[in-house]
């Protein structure tokens, strides 16, 4: 698969096993750029994640889309000198195919610092559509952190609306959490119900004397 922009040089292709590195700086910056180091930590063991992004290369619910610079041998087909400027990963929603209307997520959406405003964020976009296509979607739904300025702009510019909040808790974090709910005595609140509307008290009418 292969994209272009029409203002831009930069395209899009399928990312391969080779294009890890790439794909981790890519990664390791948008969690710097979105503060988020001490959450979800970048520094994983080159051999784990190089197994982990051949399964996501293989998984059929997913694509992983690489914007790139070309280089020089691109016309021949090669990709020396090519450099990756951005990355999305496409997913389907496995709920909203089980309701019959498949929708598209990006759940990782990174555009280099030094090469935004060039094309990059739109072609990727446009692969996420075309991936939409694909699957007979009718939706793409983008996971965007609230604090990401910048970043909402552009969603929004391109007809993106707000959907939902995402929070993030760590294991640890929950299970103290769950286990000073239970130490207190108090259950897991439940979802509150809508009130039950009282149904209208009719009164029957008194009866008319009937005049002789």
């Amino acid at each position: 698969m292969s994209g272009t922009g029409s203002r831009s040089r930069v395209v899009t292709r399928t990312a391969r096993p080779a294009d890890l590195p790439a794909v981790l700086g890519l990664v390791r910056q948008h969690r710097a750029d979105a503060h988020a180091e001490d959450v979800l930590s970048g520094h994983t063991r080159l051999n784990a994640a190089a197994s982990g992004f051949r399964r996501l290369l293989d998984d059929a619910g997913h694509r992983v889309v690489l914007a790139v610079l070309p280089g020089p041998n691109a016309a021949a087909g090669g990709a020396d000198g090519e450099v990756a400027v951005g990355l999305a990963v496409l997913g389907l929603d496995p709920l909203s195919q089980v309701l019959g209307n498949p929708q598209v997520t990006v759940d990782t959406f990174v555009v280099h610092r030094e090469y935004r405003r060039r094309g990059a964020g739109a072609v990727l976009l446009a692969a996420a559509a075309a991936y939409a296509q694909e699957n007979g979607a009718d939706h793409v739904v983008a996971a965007v952190g609230g604090h990401e300025a910048e970043r909402q702009r552009f969603f929004a510019r391109m007809g993106f609306a707000p959907l939902t909040t995402r929070r993030i808790v760590g294991l640890d974090s929950l299970t103290r959490s769950l286990a000073a709910w239970q130490r207190s005595g108090l259950l897991v609140p439940a979802p509150r119900r809508a009130p039950l509307r009282r149904r209208p008290v009719v009164r029957a009418l008194p009866t008319a004397a009937v005049e002789g």
